[in-house]
């Protein structure tokens, strides 16, 4: 009997062992990210096109190896001149050292290196060049306003239940609020590890729960589609209005405007409504929330809700959080 039950026991500390070392590697330092996180990016500048000098922008999404997804915008980047017209994407890799591509029915390619995007014409002639941005979100490093409740601000993580702070002072994900909070602004920084080999869900999994119940999604999800499952997506209910997501290991924001649903007798009279901006552009406008989310720690209802962020075991890291109550 003590045989199996040892054996059982080392079978399951096998099998998680076993999960632990399928997931994908997470960085959280650029300096060990290796060479495809130089290349991943945003980039931005001008064409010559047979319409003129034209903005145009791209994002460079790493897919480990040496394998790159390029996503091209006319007009800018995304909240920065994109005219919502047709997305071009190419998958490329790196070949001799250089990552090419070609433009998808026109006789133009690109050269990324030394950050920037070389664009030539069939002749060979540059008729193009996209220089690397950092964007910052222009609420990043937010200070709270008079009478703001700080949750956190680096120098401790005991207003979370757990509360866990990495050698860097950062938050941890897995955390819930020891406070509960009605009506509020809710501000907090976030960063996503750079997870090249990861895919969909599997790169910078965490959310933030508005009340303890409504998750706004965290997740790499740089240069995808956008949708409810994704970075500022809400989870079965709501699609961003855009994909604001910077590159992963960038500092991003939520400052997320709260009104609880409204309760009598009993039951529930009004929806839950949020207005939400993703570094700093609107994603969701007075959106109604008709129901909790998943994998909250509370269920819908007349009490108040904590902050939650929640824990699917990726380096997500957060700083800089704190809710102004609303009256």
């Amino acid at each position: 009997m003590l045989f199996t039950k040892i054996s059982l026991w080392t079978a399951v500390l096998l099998l998680a062992s076993t999960l632990a070392s399928a997931r994908p590697a997470a960085f959280t330092d650029p300096a060990k990210a290796g060479p495809d996180f130089a290349v991943q990016g945003e980039y931005a500048g001008n064409v010559q096109t047979s319409n003129g000098d034209e903005k145009h922008a791209a994002q460079v999404i790493a897919l480990g190896e040496g394998k790159f997804h390029v996503v091209g915008y006319a007009g800018g980047l995304p909240g920065a001149g994109w005219d919502k017209s047709d997305k071009m994407e190419i998958d490329t890799q790196t070949k001799d050292g250089a990552v090419c591509f070609q433009v998808p029915d026109a006789d133009v390619t690109g050269t990324i290196a030394d950050g920037k995007i070389t664009v030539k014409d069939a002749t060979g002639n540059v008729i193009g060049t996209l220089n690397k941005v950092e964007r910052k979100s222009p609420t990043l490093g937010a200070k709270p306003p008079a009478g703001a409740v700080v949750l956190f601000d680096g120098t401790t993580a005991d207003n979370f239940q757990p509360g866990k702070k990495t050698d860097g002072g950062l938050l941890q994900a897995g955390a819930v609020s020891k406070q509960t909070f009605g009506p509020a602004t809710i501000h907090l920084e976030f960063q996503t590890p750079f997870t090249p080999t990861g895919r969909e869900q599997g790169r910078g999994n965490s959310g933030c729960y508005v009340d303890g119940c409504y998750e706004v999604q965290i997740l790499d999800s740089f240069g995808l589609a956008g949708e409810d499952n994704e970075c500022g997506g809400i989870y079965k209910v709501a699609k961003p209005l855009l994909n604001m997501a910077f590159p992963p290991l960038s500092w991003q924001t939520y400052d997320i405007d709260f009104t609880p649903a409204e309760f009598k007798d009993g039951k529930k009279v009004k929806n839950a409504r949020a207005t939400i901006k993703l570094n700093g552009v609107v994603i969701h406008d007075n959106l109604e929330l008709p129901a909790d989310t998943p994998g909250g720690t509370v269920k819908e209802g007349p009490e108040p809700g904590p902050v939650y962020l929640q824990d699917h075991g990726d380096p997500v890291r957060f700083r800089n959080i704190w809710v102004l109550p609303k009256k």
